[in-house]
This record gives structure tokens, C-alpha cells and sequence, in this order.
């Protein structure tokens, strides 16, 4: 586990060493001058990370060099790569997984990646190679901010629930199918993404393990709160969800060719806009492996499932 982090860099270090332009007010930045590989250099790679803590998401441009090799092996600096449980990932890789518009890949809700499984991700990185001339922008919400802001008395409740996640909600944004979202290659994507079930419960709040803020874990894999009735729990999840969404808590990145995106998944949701009709998406994720969580109630994640 890394060390805490006790204060933003300073405004010299940055200056020093990467050129860091913050997006918006409570998440992003983007890094300039950054050519990523598996061979950053130690301080450089200290630098990024230290930027990824406080910002929650880092966007770098210009990063066509990158292959699915290259990829992953940036992706290691972070810690091990695991895989997807149910979605195959590209031939060769440990963990990349494609995203494709036209294999059903249309990521439109609101998520925190595989937050089904007892140890989500920590990090995610994200590497567009097919970006449609219009739409596809994402979207990333800053769930410590959330918490930060919740009235006092949303605090204290939130304390108090623990959350069942499954991936039977999928990628495809299955709670608010459309035309766009329910054709056959989504429906073959679902299929694919539910071919066993996976359900781990969670704290709401959680403490993150390496700045020790408190951060709201739910989006769309959140299926009810335990010991709720189905129609508490969804008020309350709407509640919820609804403070994490503000406008105030996000940042939106309008995608170009060769761009990556890493967040901390530990304390951000994301939502890819599918405003872009039949024109062809494609971005591929590598992601890296976390620990089982102890909310902010002092109880660890379980898993209620073979394989969560």
C-alpha cells in the first residue's frame, strides 16, 4: 500500500516537472510532455502518480506510440494487472480488454469499474484508437467530493448502508435501454458479461487506502442496500447517486486519437455518452488489481459469490 497523501504537490514541483493543467474544479487534469511507457522513470512515474491521487482522473494527448503491449506494461507501474472475469480480453494480453461500439461496447451509465467483484480495481487506464469525428466524449464524477459535500445528516445514513453490487447491470447501461442500446451486438455483449453471476456487498462509504478520504461507492453494479426493502433502496441509491453526479463533481474529456486516460477507480464514477450513433468507437482498458476494502464502518467487502 502506498503512503498517505498528506499534501497536493506544490506548485514548484510541478513546475519542475510536469506540465499539470487542472480541468476542472473538484476533478481532472491534463499532463503535457509526457511520452508513457513501461520505462518511465521512477520520479516521473512518482510525479504521475501523486497527480492521479489528487486530480482522480489524468488525461494525457498524443500517445499513438502506444500498443497493446506498451499498454500494458505502463499499466504495471501501477501494480498487477488482472483481467476481466467474464469478458475475454485480446489475444496475447494479460488484462486489455476492447471496447468496441460495434461489439456491443457502449459503457452509457454511470459506473465504477467491476465493483461486483470483493476487490475492484484500483486503476484504470483507458487508450482510444477508433474515435468517431463527433460525440463519444466520457464523463468522470469525483465521488470523495460527493461525500464532502453531502449534507451532515446524508453522511450519517450513508454511514450506515452497505450495498449488494452484481454485474447482471452491465456495461451496456441495461437500466435505461434505448434503441441505441439494445440492438443484437449489445445484446451479444450482455450475454457475454453475464455469463455467470458475480455479487460482492460493500459500505457505502469506503476510506480510500492511500489518502484516507471517504468516497461513495456505488453506480449502476449497485443492485439494493442490504437489509432495505426494493423500494427503499432504490430512493435511497437515487439519492445518493444523484450527489455524486452534480455537474460540480465532474470533468468531461472530448476524446482524440492516441489519448489515455487513467483514473483512480477507488474514488470516481465514469459515463461514455452514446451520442454518436453508428459511427465506430473503439478504446481499450487495462486495469489493476486492488485490495478488499474496509468501509468507513471498520467492515471489510464480501463476496457473496463463487468467484467475486
Amino acid at each position: 500500500m502506498s503512503a498517505v497523501l498528506t499534501a497536493p504537490l506544490s506548485a514548484s514541483v510541478q513546475a519542475n516537472t510536469l506540465d499539470i493543467t487542472p480541468l476542472a474544479g473538484r476533478i481532472g487534469a491534463e499532463i503535457r510532455g509526457v511520452r508513457l511507457s513501461g520505462s518511465l522513470q521512477a520520479d516521473t512515474f512518482a510525479q504521475i502518480h501523486q497527480a492521479l491521487l489528487k486530480h482522480k482522473v489524468i488525461f494525457f494527448r498524443g500517445q499513438q506510440h502506444l500498443d497493446n503491449a506498451e499498454h500494458e506494461a505502463f499499466g504495471r507501474l501501477f501494480g498487477p494487472l488482472i483481467a476481466h472475469p467474464t469478458v475475454p480480453v485480446v489475444d496475447g494480453a494479460a488484462s486489455l480488454m476492447d471496447i468496441d461500439s460495434q461489439h456491443g461496447g457502449r459503457a452509457n451509465s454511470w459506473h465504477t469499474d467491476m465493483t461486483f467483484t470483493v476487490a475492484y480495481p484500483r486503476v484504470s487506464i483507458l487508450r482510444s484508437v477508433v474515435i468517431p469525428p463527433y460525440g463519444g466524449d466520457t464523463v468522470w464524477a469525483n465521488t470523495a467530493a460527493a461525500y464532502t459535500h453531502l449534507p451532515e445528516a446524508l453522511k450519517t445514513l450513508a454511514l450506515s448502508l452497505r450495498a449488494v453490487h452484481g454485474n447482471d447491470y452491465d456495461y451496456a447501461g441495461s437500466r435505461a435501454a434505448s434503441p441505441d442500446t439494445d440492438d443484437e451486438a449489445t445484446r451479444a455483449y450482455r450475454k457475454v458479461f453475464t455469463a455467470k453471476l458475480i455479487e460482492s456487498e460493500h459500505s457505502v462509504v469506503q476510506v480510500h487506502p492511500e489518502t484516507g478520504e471517504r468516497v461513495l461507492l456505488l453506480g449502476h453494479f449497485a443492485k439494493r442496500l442490504a437489509g432495505q426493502s426494493s423500494h427503499d433502496s432504490a430512493h435511497l441509491l437515487g439519492l445518493l447517486h444523484n450527489h455524486i453526479t452534480r455537474l460540480e463533481n465532474t470533468v468531461r474529456w472530448r476524446w482524440t486519437e492516441g489519448d489515455v486516460a487513467i483514473w483512480d477507480n477507488r474514488a470516481t464514477q465514469h459515463y461514455a455518452i452514446n451520442d454518436y450513433g453508428d459511427q465506430h468507437r473503439v478504446v481499450r482498458r487495462v486495469t489493476v488489481a486492488g485490495d478488499v476494502p474496509v468501509g468507513a464502518d471498520g467492515r471489510a467487502s464480501v463476496g457473496l459469490t463463487a468467484g467475486s
